[in-house]
């Protein structure tokens, strides 16, 4: 009878021992197979361990090790710097799409052409040459017409003075400027055109002046080209036509801003665009029907009588040498791997 005892309990042992030592087996985690698949397993303190693969399962971050032949391990969960982890593997990902970073310097290049020919309407663009252009809308399409600069033939009482005239502001209305033709090559189709004028920025100080651009001269010699002042104030005056010729009066300069100008004279508002390259001028109220200039004031008892005519005419035809809207194709850039 002993003897079937200790047989009996001998029997039992193999089934209640590895009952008492089984540990729980955690839940399946989902693992890359491949071994060569690594990533970083980042933590709070800013270390972090290469692993196989990971997987949060409760309060610990269950992964496999890359430096210990994939051996699987824990970590608590509180420790785990995730956002980390999972930012540094998207961008250490060779199939993720991703932004490309630009170059600082690029950057700044950019940007410093977009502010050079900055868009005034949709898909168009102020050119980098031109010195002033006026935006009009013909059929529906806003176009951008270049204005020439004329200082016409001056009234022999101003004939030999340099063309940034010194007005008397207080002087009685007499002729400034006579300019050929009863009309002006550029015709506007709207009553409230807005003007683009090229203002020179310190870096081009030594450049060459752009077409078009202020000029100071004599009546006998040529001298360098005016920078154009963002300071300067602006002025349309209507013309009086006349057989074949278009006649700019003088006004008073000192009058402007208190609304008691003449009516041939409209004010105008002006800002200077992001950069520092363009300064958009916008006539106050709606242009009539007629021919026009535009004239830069430098101070109460200075004008510049190198102006910029035309005129608004909504029946007039095409600008022909007017910019249209060009849809511009945008740039790709390419992403590149680590070298």
């Amino acid at each position: 009878m002993k003897f079937l005892r200790i047989a009996a309990t001998l029997f039992l042992l193999p089934a209640t021992l590895p009952a008492q030592h089984r540990s729980i087996a955690p839940a399946p985690v989902q693992e890359n197979q491949d071994a060569s698949h690594r990533t970083r397993l980042y933590l709070k303190d800013g270390s972090y361990q290469i692993v196989l693969s990971y997987h949060v399962q409760g309060s610990v971050v269950v992964y496999r090790s890359a430096e210990r032949a994939g051996h699987q391990e824990e970590i608590p969960l509180e420790l785990v710097d995730l956002i980390k982890t999972q930012s540094w593997a998207q961008l250490s990902d060779p199939n993720a799409p991703r932004t490309p970073i630009l170059d600082p310097e690029l950057a700044r290049e950019e940007r410093e052409r977009t502010e050079r020919v900055p868009e005034v309407a949709p898909n168009l663009h102020l050119p980098e040459r031109e010195s002033v252009l006026a935006l009009d809308i013909f059929r529906g399409t806003p176009q951008l017409v270049p204005l020439t600069q004329t200082e016409g033939d001056l009234n022999r009482q101003t004939a030999h003075n340099i063309i940034l005239q010194t007005i008397n502001p207080f002087a009685h209305a007499h002729q400034l400027v006579e300019i050929k033709g009863q009309r002006a090559s550029a015709q506007m189709h709207v009553d409230r055109p807005d003007f683009y004028i090229r203002v020179d920025s310190p870096q081009d100080a030594d450049d060459e002046a752009p077409a078009g651009a202020f000029q100071v001269k004599t009546g006998a010699a040529d001298r360098k080209p005016e920078r154009v002042s963002p300071n300067s104030r602006y002025v349309i005056v209507q013309c009086d036509v006349r057989q074949d010729v278009r006649i700019v009066t003088s006004f008073e300069t000192n009058l402007i801003g208190s609304g008691k100008m003449n009516q041939d004279v409209v004010e105008t508002t002006q800002t200077l665009l992001p950069g520092g390259y363009w300064l958009k001028v916008v006539p106050k109220q709606p242009l009539l029907f007629g021919e026009y200039v535009l004239i830069e004031i430098i101070n109460d008892q200075t004008l510049n009588l190198s102006v910029w005519d035309f005129g608004v005419h909504p029946a007039a035809p095409e600008n022909r040498d007017a910019i249209l809207p060009q849809e511009r194709r945008k740039p790709r850039l390419e992403t590149r791997g680590p070298r």
